[in-house]
């Protein structure tokens, strides 16, 4: 092996720390382990959730107390970056390699993966990944297996093992290359024949798939990783200088457009288009490295080719949907109008490669519509189940991106083998399938047998991945079955929900009831401090990614726009819209006048109610998916009472406004809302003095030095003494209905209002 350790980095940081290696050079797995968060700490070296690595040492066999050799490597669905100990598949080495005798050919392979839980060590049962032979079979006791874009982009050229020679004569290298193969256990197989071959090389690079490296000490392994990533990096950078080419052809659009009103003014409808098999969250890259792409001459045609390594096309499917748009000719209803007529293609061309590759025993068709967009003068939209889903997924389209970059940067100008091996693209653009050729004399150094000579394709030295092979991976039972172990969803995961008056009271108890249930929560309220502490709170409950607080007035239509944009530009859109906040005036006499806090009573509680509507109707009607809205009324809706004239009309009003909408924004939109009795827990409303004049009005004892909590108790317990339950109202009582009623389990309610008073006979409907 060559002494990779002995020359610095130019593009990647060396991070070992020797001495904390030094502390776990005792605990073999914790090295692992170590070595590994190291790796997917820096996206420039592996995806979320790509690469794996492995080790192999001696452990106590817990059955016979002898020394036994392990195989330790990344379980199925690990991530490098975070990963613990107790995420690493251990497994007898021996055992694994006596597989060699079972092994039947390719054509069996999938077998093999059943004996993998026989050779697991111990009591180990961490699923181990398909890639556990690649592993396995070489001959090396710490192995990386890592998809770096600068190493792709080289295994995705149409010359990359021309330029692969050129790499290992000027860095002094001995990277051997190997054609694609699909992960399993033939590529293992097909690896230990490439060192077998080659003694003392010091690398394997997969075409269409990613790199190889490995060392004697889990040290060495690290530094010969990144050492070969960084050289392979100054090979694609100093030929993307050296060019003189503008990059994917230079730009075909050059019109500056206001994205972000663009953006979220056609995001839903784009959203409800992609959703239509089921709902999906949306991550908007707006970044200059997507609007580079997006703008330019080739970004169509290499974006029909799909992408290369399997990493990447698992989550970005067989290609993204290009949709062309020129905002200097062309408004964004215009762009509307092209989502439909380029989903439809996309859709059928879909359902094409599937037809075409299926066979008997494949799994059913999943969904034919993409997971990432590219629009000129926007950038890039990836979607998925949830927040997280939909950016990794914008994020593996966007290293797509750089491998295309690389492998377009490595063509040759002159004439000769690399300008032979690309063709020009045909007019077949929005299909879905790729409109370019390779020439048949000269077969792509991806494919592995002459039959595949075709299969593999090239736009300007860029090679994608033949739909043949993508739908092996895609469709493959063994990627079935590891999406069949997944966790289930929670019940709101593909939901965006905006709720006003989540700051406190019973807005914040419904925050954090969604956001349990899994929903993508919008945390708004007047008082934007608030606001950001139920947050914070309900992100403990899912994730930092799953939602946000804003400051919304809900007398200021501009803000209540301004909130909603907001959300569309974070998540795609909205599809539960809740309102828990209203004003119960106290005024002073003196100082207001009684038509003053009527009009600014309404104002809040009808109008506010009203324009919220209003404005979230845009929002749900352009995603064209079922939705819910529920609204704040009052047993006072029903109830007579002296004193509390404003508030109280205000609520009538609310009751008979979620009877509007209901009929106004069906069968879309369901409309429903809650009545409570007076909940005075966490309410903004029951301030101190506002208790004590309760207390006196109903000769309630108390005295001064009581503190607040203290005198609420005596109220709630008061109001709750006039209801058949006997029990005070509490903020959670309303949320679950609240929640019940924003939810699917309501599906055929609406322009309804549960009671929710403890059983009040005064408000009890006639």
């Amino acid at each position: 092996m060559s002494d990779t350790a002995s020359t610095a980095t130019k593009y990647l940081q060396n991070l070992w720390d020797e001495v904390e290696a030094v502390k776990l050079s005792a605990h073999p797995l914790e090295l692992l382990r170590y070595r590994s968060n190291l790796l997917g700490a820096d996206l420039r070296i592996t995806n979320f959730g790509g690469g794996n690595t492995s080790s192999k040492f001696t452990l106590p066999d817990p059955l016979t107390g002898k020394s036994a050799r392990v195989l330790a490597v990344k379980g199925s669905g690990g991530d490098l970056r975070s990963i613990g100990a107790s995420g690493f598949a251990v497994l007898y080495l021996d055992k694994v390699e006596q597989l060699l005798g079972r092994y039947r050919g390719e054509a069996h392979e999938d077998e093999m993966v059943g004996f993998y839980p026989l050779c697991a060590f111990g009591e180990n049962r961490v699923a181990s990944s398909i890639d556990t032979p690649l592993h396995a079979l070489l001959p090396f006791d710490h192995v990386d297996h890592l998809h770096p874009d600068w190493c792709i982009a080289l295994a995705a050229s149409a010359n990359g093992d021309k330029k692969l020679e050129a790499f290992n004569d000027r860095f002094g290298r001995h990277i051997v290359w190997v054609p694609w193969q699909r992960p399993g256990f033939e590529l293992g197989v097909m690896l230990r024949r490439a060192v077998d071959e080659h003694p003392g090389c010091d690398g394997l690079l997969l075409g269409s798939h990613g790199l190889f490296t490995w060392g004697a000490t889990a040290y060495e392994c690290y530094v010969n990783s990144i050492k070969t990533i960084d050289q392979m990096g100054e090979l694609v950078e100093d030929h993307a200088r050296g060019s003189g080419r503008p990059l994917f052809g230079g730009a075909s659009l050059t019109t500056t457009v206001d994205r972000d009103a663009a953006a979220a003014a056609v995001l839903p409808h784009l959203r409800g288009l992609v959703s239509s098999n089921r709902r999906v969250i949306a991550h908007y890259n707006k970044s200059d490295e997507a609007l580079r792409f997006a703008n330019s001459l080739w970004a169509a045609d290499l974006c029909q080719m799909g992408t290369s390594c399997p990493d990447h096309f698992l989550r970005t499917r067989i290609c993204p949907m290009f949709v062309p748009w020129n905002p200097e000719r062309e408004d964004t209803a215009r762009l509307q109008q092209r989502f439909v007529e380029r989903i439809g293609r996309y859709r059928e061309a879909y359902a094409a490669y599937y037809a075409a590759c299926a066979q008997a025993d494949s799994p059913a068709l999943r969904d034919a519509n993409p997971s990432v967009v590219v629009i000129p003068a926007l950038g890039v939209f990836g979607f998925g189940r949830d927040k997280r889903e939909a950016r990794i997924t914008t994020e593996f389209f966007v290293n797509a991106v750089h491998v295309m970059a690389g492998a377009t940067a490595l063509e040759e100008s002159q004439t000769g083998l690399d300008a032979v091996r690309t063709e020009s693209p045909q007019s077949n653009r929005g299909t879905g399938t790729s409109a370019v050729s390779a020439n048949s004399r000269f077969p792509l150094p991806q494919a592995r047998r002459p039959e595949q000579a075709n299969e593999f394709k090239s736009f300007h030295n860029y090679v994608a991945l033949p739909r043949t092979e993508a739908f092996r991976i895609e469709y493959w039972a063994l990627e079935e079955a590891k999406l069949q172990r997944m966790p289930a969803e929670r019940e709101l995961s593909r939901k965006i929900a905006l709720v006003v008056g989540g700051g406190s009271g019973i807005g914040r108890a419904v925050a954090l009831l969604l956001a349990r249930r899994g929903a993508h929560v919008v945390v708004a309220d007047q008082n934007g401090a608030n606001a950001e502490s139920t947050w914070a709170e309900a992100q403990q409950l899912s994730s930092p990614e799953m939602g946000m607080a804003a400051t919304l007035d809900l007398s200021s239509r501009e803000s209540i726009a301004t909130v909603l944009r907001g959300t569309i530009l974070a998540f795609g859109g909205v599809d539960i819209v809740i309102n828990t906040a209203a004003i119960y005036p106290t005024p002073d006499p003196s100082t207001t006048s009684a038509e003053s806090v009527w009009t600014r009573t309404l104002d809040i509680n009808v109008t506010g109610n009203y324009v919220l509507a209003e404005e979230a109707a845009r929002v749900l009607k352009a995603q064209n998916l079922p939705a819910a809205m529920v609204l704040t009324g009052s047993a006072n809706a029903i109830v007579p009472k002296s004193g509390s004239e404003a508030y109280d009309v205000s609520k009538a009003a609310v009751n008979h406004l979620i009877r509007e909408l209901a009929i106004g924004l069906g069968p879309l939109v369901r409309v429903n809302g809650v009545a409570p009795a007076t909940v005075i827990a966490g309410s903004s409303m029951f301030p101190r003095d506002r208790v004590i004049a309760a207390l006196q009005k109903y000769g309630i004892a108390f005295s001064d030095e009581e503190p607040t909590e203290a005198l609420r108790t005596k109220l709630a317990e008061f109001y709750a003494s006039r209801t058949i339950t006997r029990r005070p109202i509490l903020p959670l009582d309303c949320a679950n209905a609240i929640c019940w009623l924003a939810g699917d389990a309501s599906a055929k309610t609406t322009g309804h209002v549960i009671p929710v008073d403890g059983g009040l006979p005064e408000a009890f409907l006639r």
